[in-house]
């Protein structure tokens, strides 16, 4: 269940940092509520897992494939182009989060 809330804080986090370009400095009601919502719920879900997973693991699989899932997401969606090491830097990072999950004894299975 722990990654299962997990995975949910990082949906919550890659829905508010999209929406942040489009709250346009937060000048823009209904992107700047879709990002505050986001944040709150993903950090709350986060110190769920927190109390079953450490912090820096949780934090490093949350922000990583944040990052890759944003990045994705801009790829697809926004006409945002991602070069070859932002497609190399993003594998290691996929990488160092498949690493953490199958072979660190700090994560419980």
């Amino acid at each position: 269940m722990t990654y299962v809330i997990l995975l949910l804080a990082i949906v919550a986090e890659v829905i508010a940092t999209t929406a942040l370009k489009a709250s346009d400095s937060f000048s823009k009601l209904a992107p700047s509520v879709i990002v505050i919502v986001g944040y709150v719920v993903s950090f709350y879900l986060l110190t769920i897992v927190m109390r079953s997973m450490p912090t820096g693991v949780t934090y490093a699989i949350w922000a990583g494939l944040g990052v890759v899932l944003i990045s994705l997401f801009g790829y697809f969606f926004a006409n945002e182009k991602l070069d070859l090491a932002a497609c190399i830097g993003m594998s290691l990072i996929v990488t160092g989060v498949v690493v953490i999950n199958v072979f660190s004894k700090t994560v419980s299975h």
